[in-house]
């Protein structure tokens, strides 16, 4: 079984919509554990380094103070192809064009207020963890109901 690890941040507009809750929930429903969580307050520092593909670009300060809007919480997801299940869970990043079904298709009209962040690949998984969570902020541990989850040839 390919088990991973990514983040989520729900986003300030999360926070401020009173959504944490559910939002999480629909991940727990899934089948995918919660490795670890925390409410924080991102910086400039943090922004800059999580965007720094995108601090040239002219929509950047608004995205910035967006994102320091209210605190945000990270999350750390693990399971089976983790990485790309949620990606499909979030679905496009513009919440106009996302699918109904989808955490932006049922919850978002824009693409900057789009609920949640979702590392996009393995890479950008791990560096993302690292930025949002020390090591000792992620857990391994082993549900009992993952037997439920999974067959025995993990599929």
């Amino acid at each position: 079984m390919n088990v991973e690890k990514t983040l989520v941040l729900l986003k300030p507009c999360t926070v401020q919509r009173a959504l944490i809750g559910e939002i999480i929930q629909i991940f727990e429903k899934k089948g995918l554990r919660v490795a670890g969580l925390k409410m924080m307050q991102l910086d400039d520092a943090i922004l800059a380094e999580h965007y720094a593909h995108l601090v040239d670009r002219p929509f950047f300060p608004g995205l910035k103070a967006s994102m320091m809007a209210t605190p945000v919480v990270a999350l750390a997801l693990e399971g089976v192809e983790a990485i790309e299940v949620v990606r499909q869970m979030a679905g496009p990043t513009n919440g106009r064009k996302a699918l109904p079904g989808t955490i932006r298709g049922d919850y978002s009209m824009s693409g900057q207020q789009n609920i949640v962040h979702a590392s996009d690949g393995p890479e950008s998984a791990a560096a993302e963890l690292r930025r949002f969570f020390r090591p000792e902020e992620i857990f391994d541990w082993e549900n009992p109901l993952d037997r439920s989850l999974y067959s025995d040839d993990g599929c």
